[in-house]
């Protein structure tokens, strides 16, 4: 298995552009937001109901959890900060029977700004060589929000 740092060195070398850089920071919280949204919309069991917060999102999300932990403690506990008010914004938009709605749109436009920034990168989104790429982008876009902060991980 790589390595939390091979993972960001690899993902950072289809992501150099500046105005990609930009449009990630953006985007991929947006997408990954939009994601937990459309999979909060998938029915469930009745069994689920008895649960709070029980539904194959917050499922997909504990399985992230689980992979992020595995490639870095400090980074997980950012996610986990992030993933939950995801799920509690998707929470309050299902409520409001607007969370497919919103979750469609975030992801088409989202998605377009994502490949533009490609265009101008020249090079591949880096999920089009692993599908593990589309965990890693918001770890690699974290990580930004980390250094600001003053951690360097």
């Amino acid at each position: 298995m790589r390595s939390f740092q091979n993972w960001m060195d690899e993902y950072a070398q289809s992501h150099q552009h500046p105005t990609n850089q930009i449009i990630h920071k953006i985007c991929v919280p947006l997408i990954m937001f939009s994601v937990i949204g459309l999979i909060w919309m998938i029915p469930t069991p009745s069994s689920f109901n008895q649960i709070p917060f029980l539904n194959w999102a917050t499922l997909f999300v504990l399985g992230c959890m689980l992979f992020y932990t595995s490639l870095n403690l400090i980074m997980s506990a950012g996610m986990l900060i992030l993933t939950t008010l995801m799920i509690l914004i998707c929470q309050k938009l299902y409520e409001g029977d607007i969370l497919l709605q919103v979750s469609i749109l975030i992801f088409i436009i989202s998605w377009i700004f994502q490949f533009y920034g490609h265009k101008l990168e020249g090079k591949k989104p880096s999920f089009l060589k692993d599908l593990a790429f589309l965990l890693i982008g918001p770890l690699w876009v974290l990580r930004f929000f980390y250094k600001k902060i003053g951690l360097n991980i």
